[in-house]
């Protein structure tokens, strides 16, 4: 990073952004400015000098180079859906992609462009006219961008696979302010970086994706009472263990309208109407579900199921596992965690990798983990409180104690997107094999460490011992 070349920087930085961007630019003091760098995770603290709200590719070079000129360190918010806070550095300039929301739809070539900071909901309704769909995650609130970088587990996983299996090509404004498009033709290295190695390597400020022919599925959220819990859920293994590729399973617990918790299961299928009607009949017959039906449903409705849940400013403190498969011990232990669940709005999300997204080889995408397992999410979510000691550390510690009943039964590494910052070593793991090519392409591509959305690709991060087991 270069050095600043003013005693005041910050102001000198603004000075320079507002003579050269087309975008609107925020700092201390501006009506606006406090709004303009929160994220969704309330208890995220950090805050920039500056907010450079990027109107095009060209004001993102800009931002970059006057960033770099000032010794600014840039950070990246596209969506905003930042539980783990790497949008914001602390005096640093947030390269904001929130105006550019775009989506341009090539309906005979099934593929649409996007903006940076398009939103997964932005991105469904603006397909669902045509009877098709992108591969997005598990709710509308989540950024496209942030969510295929670092991988894009979602509903229609088994079908179509991670969201990152549908990116065709990305535009990519570089470190030295170049504007790239990576593809499996141009960049291919880059390319095959950004489909899972996270946005380590630049500002990403459009993608191509496929569009899959999705509008009708047979979906449904069921919610069993807590004394359901064991019995629902070895049936949901013995479901999952066969599931066809056309058919995901999502399972997990979160607390009702009167504040207990419950378990669900939202089983999505996007195969044939003989395939869903059976996968009806199947559900239909476990357990005594308190509200729910699989029922024809358009798939843009499936994924407002959890709009409750996203709320802006909420605290948040994620933990995350992966788990080879379903067990009746890893069951047992989800279910009693969530009998001793803290918060009201705190949750677990079982969400289930199998089908298309297991059948893409290691080698194609830096993804690693290509075989069956489950993703295991620990939301702890609590109202932040004016009273003092209130700091939410029972809340953390819930997410905390159940993350590590779960290691025995563990899969090395973690989802990247769901990991925190100083969780090096598990991020590395979960790169497994491709963790030097990584390394090697970020010192190609951003050989000054200017992006540091995932921390563990930093040369720091191989030091032995360093960030949390």
């Amino acid at each position: 990073m270069a050095s600043p070349t003013t005693s005041d920087t910050p102001t000198a930085a603004v000075r320079a952004l507002r003579a050269t961007l087309r975008g609107r630019v925020l700092a201390p003091g501006d009506r606006g400015f406090e709004e303009a760098y929160t994220v969704w995770n309330g208890a995220v603290q950090a805050r920039p000098a500056v907010v450079a709200r990027c109107a095009d590719e060209q004001d993102v070079a800009r931002a970059i180079d006057i960033a770099r000129r000032h010794g600014l360190r840039p950070s990246v918010r596209a969506g905003g859906h930042d539980w783990a806070g790497r949008a914001l550095r602390d005096g640093g300039l947030l390269i904001d992609l929130s105006a550019m929301r775009s989506v341009e739809v090539d309906l005979a070539a099934r593929t649409a462009w996007i903006g940076g900071g398009t939103k997964a909901g932005d991105f469904i309704e603006r397909t669902r006219a045509f009877g098709l769909a992108p591969v997005t995650g598990t709710v509308k609130a989540v950024g496209m961008a942030g969510l295929t970088l670092g991988g894009g587990y979602g509903l229609l996983a088994g079908e179509h696979g991670l969201a990152l299996d549908s990116l065709v090509e990305a535009r990519v404004v570089l470190a030295d302010g170049r504007a790239v498009t990576a593809s499996g033709e141009e960049l291919s290295d880059l390319f095959w970086a950004l489909r899972g190695g996270g946005g380590n390597f630049g500002v990403v400020t459009a993608l191509r994706y496929r569009l899959h022919p999705v509008s009708t599925v047979f979906a449904g959220l069921l919610l069993y009472p807590l004394d359901q819990a064991s019995a629902v859920l070895a049936r949901y293994r013995e479901l999952v263990a066969d599931a066809p590729d056309a058919l995901t399973v999502m399972a997990g617990f979160f607390c009702g309208p009167e504040g207990r918790p419950l378990l669900f299961l939202l089983p999505v299928c996007c195969g044939s109407p003989e395939l869903g009607r059976t996968v009806m009949d199947l559900f239909d017959g476990i357990g005594k579900p308190v509200v729910g039906q699989v029922l024809p449903t358009e798939y843009a409705s499936v994924l407002s199921t959890f709009d409750q849940v996203v709320v802006d400013g909420r605290h948040n403190e994620v933990g995350t596992r992966w788990l080879e498969g379903p067990s009746e011990e890893t069951s047992e232990l989800l279910i009693d965690a969530a009998a001793r669940i803290t918060s009201p709005y705190s949750g677990i999300f079982v969400h289930q990798f199998h089908g298309a997204a297991s059948k893409v080889p290691v080698a194609d995408t830096a993804f690693a983990l290509r075989r069956d397992h489950l993703l295991v999410e620990v939301a702890a979510t609590w109202e932040p409180s004016d009273r003092p000691g209130e700091t939410g550390e029972k809340h953390r510690a819930w997410a905390r104690e159940l993350e590590q009943q779960l290691d025995p039964y563990a899969l090395p590494g973690g989802y990247p997107n769901l990991l925190g910052p100083h969780e090096h070593r598990r991020t590395l793991d979960g790169f497994g094999p491709h963790v030097g090519r990584l390394l090697d392409i970020k010192e190609r591509y951003d050989p000054d460490h200017v992006f540091s959305a995932v921390a563990a690709l930093e040369p720091t991060a191989l030091n032995p011992g360093e960030g949390s087991p």
